[in-house]
């Protein structure tokens, strides 16, 4: 059984190039036999009609002589004469060592004054049957003269030269197989050892291949492919290091004061603060948890959708008054435009949606700033934009606000106990509903946030 793709393709090109040339071997011969035997053909019989015309007009006396002097003639052609009394005479050996005799019947036929061509010629039998006859008249005696040619031997070593052609033709096609063959199979051996280090974990590998066909394309899907899974890699690190650091946080500050409350000496007031502070925290670590289920059962392939036709204006006033405490005990201004307007998609997702963005514009509002919440129905969409006076983001950190435990400001977060995946499950669910957000956010002057979705037919989501 063939294993090796090169030994595959290099049996394959021989035998393609080997097939071929047994093809090509009997149809040459054919086509070089057809030209050449027709040549010979055309010219036995311009020397019969030569021979016919001079011996006309020249009368000759001694047969001998006059046949002599076809000296051209004789080195491609012999001649063989007979006389009435059965003698033969031969002028020009062949180049075989016997000689093709006509039948005695021909011979009969040419004494007799008619001129006798045969032009059967058989390759395959080793018989050469090209003959022509002409009667002569010499000194009042009648011959008959044969003309036969001599080119039987080179024939066939026309033939044996037209084989080590095709040998010679097959020997160096090989060779060039061999070559050609390592040519295209190398970048397949590349992409295998590439292959094989990146089973093992290395994405840094990179495959180099110089062709710009498929190879050249699967090589370069590949190369995409490693980059790709170096930063999904890098992504799993990172979220690793952010999961352990969110969680080492909140831990650390329960085991210091789960310790400090041990001390006898610890009074009732510092107990209560104490006890707050590990009730916060381990909030904290529940809404952390929370979020990370949440988000892992958003990209998974099996978290409920149920889109069913919903009150948009009525979702947006119910997360608003939801949130009363907290925008009234900061004296927030409140600007709502929320129409009359539906929209079909799954109601619990959605309502997450508004809870994470109206939250995070509540939580970073200054005192006394203001919050439009406006609701706009498009005819295949619906916006709802979300802008608030609040200290804003810098334009470096726009691009990363979405991703998952990203803080715009890290300092800011762990006062205010963010963990930075609000906005990733915000990004995840739109996604879900084909639809878009986008950021609009100047430092000192708030942040203005867009989210579109499709609202003329029920959303699916994607995966």
């Amino acid at each position: 059984m063939i294993k090796t793709l090169y030994l595959r393709v290099v049996l394959t090109y021989s035998s393609i190039v080997f097939i071929s040339l047994l093809v090509a071997f009997p149809t040459a011969m054919t086509l070089f036999t057809n030209r050449f035997i027709g040549e010979i053909q055309k010219e036995m019989l311009s020397i019969v009609a030569r021979i016919a015309q001079l011996q006309e007009q020249f009368q000759p006396q001694d047969v001998d002589a006059f046949l002599n002097g076809f000296s051209d003639v004789r080195s491609y052609y012999y001649f063989m004469l007979y006389d009435t009394k059965g003698g033969r005479r031969m002028y020009g050996a062949p180049l075989k060592e016997q000689a093709d005799e006509p039948d005695a019947a021909d011979v009969r036929l040419v004494l007799g004054g008619q001129v006798y061509t045969t032009l059967d010629f058989h390759a395959e039998r080793d018989a050469n049957r090209l003959v022509a006859g002409v009667p002569m008249q010499v000194n009042g005696q009648t011959y008959a003269l044969f003309i036969l040619p001599k080119f039987f031997d080179r024939f066939q070593e026309a033939r044996w030269l037209i084989l080590a052609g095709l040998l010679i033709v097959l020997i160096i096609g090989s060779l060039l197989i061999l070559i050609a063959s390592r040519y295209v199979v190398n970048p397949l051996k590349k992409l295998t050892l590439a292959t094989k280090r990146l089973a093992r974990g290395d994405f840094n590998v990179t495959v180099r291949v110089k062709q710009k066909d498929e190879l050249g394309e699967l090589a370069a899907s590949f190369n995409h492919m490693a980059g790709e899974l170096k930063q999904l890699e890098q992504m799993r690190q990172d979220f690793v290091s952010n999961v352990s650091h969110e969680i080492q946080s909140p831990l650390t500050s329960i085991r210091g004061f789960s310790q400090a409350l041990r001390r006898p000496d610890l009074g009732t007031e510092d107990r209560d603060r104490y006890l707050e502070i590990i009730e916060r925290e381990s909030e904290r670590l529940s809404r952390l948890s929370e979020n990370l289920l949440k988000l892992a059962s958003l990209e998974s392939e099996h978290h409920p959708f149920h889109p069913a036709p919903i009150d948009l204006d009525e979702q947006l006033r119910k997360v608003v008054l939801a949130f009363e405490p907290l925008w009234s005990a900061k004296r927030l201004q409140l600007e709502l435009v929320l129409p009359k307007t539906k929209l079909v998609g799954d109601e619990d997702q959605l309502r997450q949606v508004w809870t994470n963005l109206f939250h995070n514009s509540v939580k970073f509002t200054p005192e006394g700033g203001t919050i439009r919440i406006e609701l706009r129905p498009l005819t295949q969409s619906v916006k709802v934009r979300i802008a608030d006076t609040g200290i804003g983001i810098r334009p470096e950190e726009r691009e990363r606000v979405f991703q998952r435990f990203f803080k715009a400001d890290a300092s800011r977060q762990a006062t205010s106990g963010g963990s930075g995946l609000g906005l990733a499950i915000v990004k995840k669910i739109v996604d879900i509903h084909q639809g878009t957000i986008t950021l609009d956010s100047e430092p000192g002057r708030g942040t203005e946030m867009t989210v579109e979705l499709p609202a003329t037919h029920e959303a699916r989501p994607q995966r």
